[in-house]
């Protein structure tokens, strides 16, 4: 239990919301890209709110679903949008759990499934989070731009997009999708005028959903924070007691 009265948001983040742009606010607790027990580590501690935006797929074990109920069930608002945290939103909307963005309601409403649609590869913590590839999501919206400004054709999109989704997310990219292209023979001069446009052109939709879940959080500390109320009734199953009994040894260890 944290002795700290002001009510908290703690907020798991990375190339989403890098620490350049994150606000100067004691109100925000900033930690890492989330992993498996994270969120029960952070409830532990009870925030008035957990807000997730980015968190890792392959290289440790994702965020539990259990986990984000367990805190919801103590009363705590957790939100999710961008990344990971719109995939759970999407999964656990409800249970009580709040998305926010484009990425989150595309997810909720079945227009996207696939988790590698918001997965990329980035740099350390200490350089920022940079991203060194293109999430699916950040390709469509762009394309999406592109239509909208005359561009592109809507059939030519159609073909990027299915080529930028034949990619391993590993190894997703602008040269990527644009050297296949080539490859297959799509009309160079609609695609010579897009690249140039794609220096000022590019959208981060993950970005932009992260920053509008920032700012519900920000405004709903503001507005003064009453303990979420779940319809569900927690089951503190064996392999639930498990889990964060392994959880919580992270934190004495």
């Amino acid at each position: 239990m944290t002795s700290n009265t002001a009510p908290r948001a703690v907020i798991f983040a990375g190339p989403s919301l890098p620490p350049s742009i994150r606000p100067s606010d004691p109100a925000l607790e900033w930690h890492p890209p989330v992993r498996q027990g994270d969120v029960y580590q952070a409830a532990l501690t009870r925030p008035a709110i957990i807000g997730v935006t980015d968190g890792y797929f392959e290289v440790t074990p994702t965020v539990w679903h259990k986990e984000i109920l367990w805190a919801m069930a103590q009363g705590i608002h957790v939100y999710g949008s961008a990344s990971i945290g719109a995939l759970r939103a999407a999964e656990l909307h409800s249970f009580g759990m709040t998305g926010v963005g484009r990425i989150f309601a595309a997810y909720r409403d079945g227009i996207l499934t696939d988790d590698d649609e918001v997965a990329v590869l980035h740099g350390p913590e200490e350089l920022g989070y940079p991203a060194v590839t293109e999430a699916m999501v950040n390709i469509r919206a762009t394309l999406d731009k592109a239509v909208a400004e005359g561009v592109l054709d809507r059939r030519l999109v159609a073909r990027l997009t299915e080529l930028g989704k034949t990619l391993f997310y590993k190894e997703r990219s602008w040269d990527g999708i644009l050297a296949l292209a080539a490859g297959r023979g799509l009309p160079s001069m609609p695609l010579d005028e897009f690249m140039v446009w794609l220096g000022h052109g590019k959208v981060d939709q993950k970005r932009i959903d992260a920053l509008e879940m920032l700012a519900a959080i920000r405004e709903h500390l503001a507005a003064g924070i009453t303990p979420l109320s779940v319809s569900y009734r927690f089951q503190d199953t064996g392999y639930h007691k498990a889990a964060t009994r392994r959880f919580t040894e992270g934190l004495t260890s």
